[in-house]
């Protein structure tokens, strides 16, 4: 196959089928053309005819023949499948040896056993909120699983039952996203230039960006699950607001790190269901005795608030008013300032302080559920910058961690 001028072999083993008929395959597709190889990134640019645009079609070059150099396939898609006619896109693909070896690198954690820790059941009271719970194939799409850091010597541990599908679509991506942010493109001034986020500041490509599994509107035509139509189906409807949100699925398509985001979300928006609960209470209170707060009595009566001469407001343009005018706006300042206000300020102590404490023990249970113990000390390791990483000379061992630093 023909990648830019350059003849490139790719070995796809023999008892690999198409996963569709290429007479079927269209834009739409995740696909390489030959219906096996999963599409993990795409890299878009447009070719520049000004000054610096062979600067720029050699940076690419460059930096696509590294990419082949450290194992992943490219597509190359011509301007003429494009909408606008202009737009060329570099489809990228991981193959099996490329995910083993990054799997290992990263620390990803893969099962190797299933778990025969019962799910959390229902409590009785849970039962009357029915309609706001999710079937049980959404709300756990998987079994859940034993899991250990990946091991590409020891891959006969981990439960490899297809390789195209072992890794989710969430670890192909941070894999390939942290290949493309190390990847070099030449150098500059004696210093080495390197990472996809300098290609695509200097407009070298236009964008960088993983590719969903499937259209949202319709199920796979393929064995593989849809992961995006569920979501679609049992998430990102309106008519579906008031239901719990599958996390389970959204940190499967997404990531530990967006799913931690939607939980903190559901978290936060259900704790402020008591505290707007409490809020309307007093705004009701404050409604029910505007008529009988002593204080706009007094204002409202024409033999009281009426006989009282205020101050003007101004030096020379106002004049002097009456204390009954502001009659009204008594009575709706009684609304959110009244007797039940000092109690809601209260409440509001009390609120934030159990919202924390409430969230530490959600968060860590989530870190047992998802197995993120570790997470957090892992990513400030592998989230270096890869610009001052390529400028580290010499590593040293951090003596609490044991790990290089």
């Amino acid at each position: 196959m023909s990648l830019g001028g350059k003849e490139t072999s790719f070995l796809i083993p023999e008892d690999s089928q198409p996963l569709f008929q290429r007479s079927e395959q269209s834009k739409d597709s995740v696909f390489f053309r030959d219906g096996i190889r999963q599409i993990d990134f795409v890299l878009s640019y447009v070719e520049d005819v000004k000054k610096d645009g062979e600067l720029k079609a050699e940076r690419r070059q460059t930096f696509e023949q590294n990419l082949r150099k450290t194992g992943l396939e490219l597509e190359i898609e011509d301007k003429m499948n494009s909408e606008d006619g202009k737009t060329y896109f570099v489809k990228i693909h991981a193959p099996w040896e490329v995910l083993v070896t990054y799997a290992e690198v990263l620390g990803i954690k893969m099962p190797i056993k299933l778990s025969d820790i019962p799910r959390p059941k229902y409590s009785p009271l849970s039962y009357m909120l029915g309609p706001v719970k999710l079937p049980l194939g959404v709300k756990y799409p998987k079994p859940e699983y034993f899991t250990a850091q990946f091991s590409r010597h020891r891959q006969e541990l981990f439960l490899i039952e297809d390789e195209a599908t072992f890794f989710p679509s969430s670890t192909r991506n941070r894999i390939v996203y942290y290949i493309l942010s190390r990847c070099p493109f030449g150098e500059e001034e004696g210093k080495k230039k390197i990472g996809i986020e300098r290609l695509l500041n200097t407009n070298t490509y236009l964008s960088a960006y993983p590719l969903h599994d499937g259209q949202y509107w319709r199920p796979s035509k393929t064995s593989r699950i849809n992961e995006r139509y569920v979501l679609c189906k049992n998430w990102a409807r309106f008519s579906y607001f008031y239901k719990e949100q599958p996390f389970d699925l959204i940190r499967n398509y997404y990531g530990e790190k967006i799913g931690i985001y939607f939980v903190f979300l559901g978290y936060y928006t259900e704790m402020l269901l008591f505290a707007a609960l409490v809020g309307l209470a007093c705004f009701i209170y404050g409604l029910l005795s505007m008529e009988s707060n002593q204080t706009s009595i007094e204002i409202c009566d024409p033999n009281i608030g009426g006989q009282m001469i205020m101050c003007p407001l101004c030096d020379e343009v106002c004049d002097y008013w009456r204390l009954n005018t502001t009659c009204l706006h008594s009575k709706f300042s009684h609304l959110f300032d009244n007797e039940s206000t000092v109690f809601f300020a209260i409440f509001m102590g009390i609120w934030v302080t159990l919202f924390l404490e409430f969230w530490k023990q959600r968060q860590a249970r989530l870190e047992y559920e998802w197995d993120l113990v570790d997470f957090e000390e892992e990513q400030q390791q592998l989230q270096l910058r890869p610009e001052f990483e390529a400028m580290c000379k010499h590593k040293k061992m951090n003596p609490v961690t044991q790990h290089p630093a």
